[in-house]
């Protein structure tokens, strides 16, 4: 009886390790994504479509690919609602999901947040086109990747765009440009670069901040109407860049001598302006539109199977597509990561980190993910954690944007000598040292 009794124990044991363990080796094949988003408040209209590239790209991969290697893909959204301390709430929740990848917090305040507890955690932060500047010193910030560009990196692209226009650098002394800017480590991180500009190229700067979330501009117009700048830049996000362009032309400011950031290049930034806006400018990082193959994919095996995030008309929109870069950039990161740490196996955030600072996106690469015309090559290493520091002009005709310029690289002349002395700044502040050749290979 008791033989009895311990086969039979046996056999429900070996019943149970047969049942947990797919459960097990599901789990164990599984890279998960922390997607943090803002769906809901003031900058709702421009997160969302951000939000959902990145996720209707993960189910594409899952759905075309099995995923990377034969590792799903998983996420996990957590409202932000832009706010920094809600965003270092979710961090906080999501970073120890097994299999985390790495975060891309949308928004710099959170990243500033974030910066610090990165480095104890080993967990990388990418922060395409926004975050901190001098973080583009990977000896400097070993965790944090700024792909594509930075802050300082477009507000020089926009001073080029501006001086071509004059007929060259020597064309902008006595120029008076203004900066109408988000009142936030967002809105506040291009200055240093533009005062460095404003001094080699003798115009003079203007400040003109606006309270977030920038729906009450009036005494700011009031102020660009008064001083009559040559040029007004808009370093503007959410309902703050309609409700700008809006007050320009109330105010009979010609928007044709405006210029965005990228993140204020987008259609629900002009989409309620329409006739209104024709002619502003702004950076472009990415194209839009459906035609290239990634957004066929998406179409061909998210949408056409009712599993969309969001609208069928909104792929291939500016944000949703700088969502699907942002992810596709994860995803090589973690590809990249496999090469060296094991074909198949779930990457940790160290890992990953090493396949974000070794990535090599050529033109072949590109065209074979479906990126052909959306995006240049990137190309990262443990010194550089940008890439790529180029973007072109696009222009509002009224009912679409065109781009209208070539790819205009950064001045790194400029901008490297002052990423240099930020990051040394930042490292003594923290009383950190720089990374040595040795650690490039960890």
């Amino acid at each position: 009886m008791k033989l009895r009794i311990q086969l039979i124990a046996g056999a429900l044991a070996l019943a149970a390790a047969a049942v947990s363990a797919p459960s097990a080796m599901a789990q164990a094949k599984e890279q998960f994504f922390p997607l943090l988003s803002y769906r809901t408040g003031p900058y709702a209209p421009n997160g969302t479509p951000w939000a959902n590239g990145k996720q209707d790209y993960l189910k594409m991969i899952n759905a075309r690919d099995g995923g990377i290697n034969g590792v799903k893909l998983t996420y996990e959204e957590c409202e932000t609602g832009y706010a920094t301390d809600r965003g270092v709430e979710c961090y906080e929740r999501l970073k120890s999901h097994p299999g985390v990848a790495l975060f891309d917090p949308q928004a710099t305040g959170i990243t500033f947040a974030l910066t610090e507890k990165v480095t104890t955690d080993k967990i990388p932060l990418i922060t395409l086109g926004y975050g901190l500047s001098v973080a583009q010193d990977g000896m400097a910030f070993k965790w944090n990747f700024p792909l594509m560009g930075s802050y300082w990196t477009g507000a020089d692209i926009i001073i080029q765009a501006i001086a071509k226009r004059e007929g060259g650098f020597d064309k902008l002394k006595g120029k008076k440009i203004a900066l109408v800017y988000h009142d936030s480590p967002f809105g506040k991180e291009p200055i240093p670069l533009l005062q460095e500009r404003a001094r080699m190229n003798g115009f003079e700067l203007q400040l003109l901040p606006v309270t977030a979330p920038g729906v009450e501009q009036k005494a700011t117009w009031l102020q660009v109407r008064q001083s009559r700048p040559d040029y007004v830049m808009l370093w503007g996000w959410g309902v703050m860049n309609s409700t700008a362009l809006k007050e320009a032309q109330a105010t009979g400011y010609p928007r044709d001598k405006m210029y965005g950031v990228w993140w204020a290049g987008a259609e629900p930034d002009v989409k309620d302006v329409g006739e209104g806006a024709k002619g502003y400018h702004a950076l472009a990082l990415n194209t839009s539109g459906q035609q290239p193959k990634v957004m066929q994919d998406i179409l061909k095996y998210v949408h056409a199977k009712g599993q969309g995030t969001g609208p069928k008309d909104e792929v291939g929109s500016v944000l949703y597509t700088r969502g699907v870069i942002i992810q596709m950039l994860s995803n090589e990161a973690v590809r990249r990561a496999q090469e060296r740490f094991g074909k198949g196996k779930v990457m940790s955030g160290e890992q990953v980190r090493w396949g974000l600072e070794n990535l090599n996106l050529t033109q072949a690469r590109l065209d074979a993910l479906g990126f052909n015309g959306v995006m240049r090559p990137i190309s990262t290493s443990c010194a550089d954690h940008m890439g790529s520091t180029a973007a072109r002009i696009e222009t509002w005709d009224g009912k679409k944007w065109d781009i209208t310029s070539d790819y205009i690289e950064a001045d790194e002349q400029i901008i490297k000598p002052m990423v240099k002395a930020g990051a040394d700044k930042y490292l003594a502040d923290k009383k950190m040292t720089r990374r040595t050749p040795a650690d490039c290979q960890s």
